[in-house]
């Protein structure tokens, strides 16, 4: 009889799992955050019985949307970025202006620059018609940047998801944490570790500039005046600096645009690293990963350059790593049901 009973109490369990999971796709139990005895987690599987087409629809809309315009890809990957950079991974990047709401989209890194709200607003669009109030802008921004990677060339990694949007947005937030341009090896450094990713994540995770462009405004310091003293780079090699000259005037000219690796704009790849050690990264913050006196760093950039499964390796490992920054699960925020606005 006790035999019995400890089966159909396992019986009973089972079932109650089940429900609650097919209700609630996120919910699992033994690990992630936890609230009265449950726990919430990412999980690679978080939409399997909600809404099992997400990724099929997310990839649809970015093959157009790619096809059409080939720097939206790394403008998905970017967005994906400086959202993390702020609040965590919670799509606060993605809200209007509006009484409650001071937009990210105006901080310094972002205003003029940051771009692809149209896109996450088709798919966010698509994917209520199929299953409404299901999959967070935050996961949308997530599965847009892997799904951006795979098409232009680069690795696929298996994905958490799971991640609640916010009902806030830090304009400070956005203007401390991301990470400039024209940043010191040191700097770099620092605010990466500020996100508890470390020098690995780091240089892989800087591998994004193997595809989209920079602003001139964003590397004209190097070209006329890097040291304060009229002088440009002396880590630029000369060929790439006179052809940097051309298109990036010391006066005016600022929103005129460059590919960070000119040698495959469109290609994920480690190509980027290669243009490096030959003195031809395109921003400060490049080209320090191989000059900045960092043993790691330098090291880094070399084997990448010479392995490219190597970098793909690190890079998915490193995207997932920052994917996973101080996400919002279970009770906490919300599933926006436009991205744009809070509920």
């Amino acid at each position: 009889m006790t035999f019995i009973k400890v089966t159909l109490l396992v019986i009973i369990i089972a079932f109650f799992s089940v429900k609650l999971s097919w209700a609630h796709p996120g919910f699992h139990f033994g690990w992630g955050g936890h609230h009265g005895g449950i726990s919430f987690g990412l999980s690679p599987q978080f939409y399997q019985f909600s809404c099992p087409q997400a990724n099929d629809i997310v990839m649809s809309v970015l093959e157009k949307a790619i096809a059409k315009d080939m720097r939206m890809a790394a403008s998905l990957l970017r967005l994906h970025f400086h959202d993390c950079f702020v609040q965590g991974c919670d799509a606060s990047i993605l809200l209007d202006d509006s009484t409650r709401i001071v937009s990210e989209k105006n901080s310094g890194p972002n205003k003029n620059s940051v771009r692809g709200f149209e896109v996450i607003d088709e798919i966010k669009s698509r994917l209520e018609e199929a299953c409404p109030q299901t999959v967070s802008c935050a996961d949308i921004l997530a599965l847009a940047a892997r799904g951006s990677t795979v098409l232009s060339g680069g690795p696929n990694w298996e994905l958490p998801l799971g991640r609640r949007d916010s009902k806030t947005a830090s304009l400070r937030g956005s203007n401390k944490n991301i990470p400039p341009p024209n940043a010191t090896i040191e700097t770099l450094i620092t605010f990466f570790k500020r996100q508890g990713l470390d020098e690995v994540d780091l240089v892989a995770l800087s591998g994004a500039h193997t595809i989209g462009v920079a602003r001139c405004a964003t590397f004209k310091q190097r070209l006329y005046n890097q040291k304060g003293n009229n002088q440009p780079d002396e880590n630029l090699e000369k060929s790439f600096y006179f052809d940097l000259k051309t298109m990036c005037p010391k006066s005016g000219g600022d929103n005129f645009i460059s590919p960070l690796d000119f040698g495959s704009p469109r290609m994920f790849d480690n190509t980027y690293f290669k243009l490096i050690l030959r003195g031809k990264g395109l921003l400060n913050s490049d080209e320090v990963l191989l000059v900045g006196n960092v043993k790691e760093t330098r090291k880094l950039v070399k084997k990448y350059a010479q392995d490219e499964s190597l970098f793909f390796e690190q890079f998915s490992m490193s995207m997932i790593k920052m994917g996973n920054l101080r996400p919002l699960t279970g009770f906490n925020g919300e599933v926006r049901k436009n991205c744009r606005i809070v509920n």
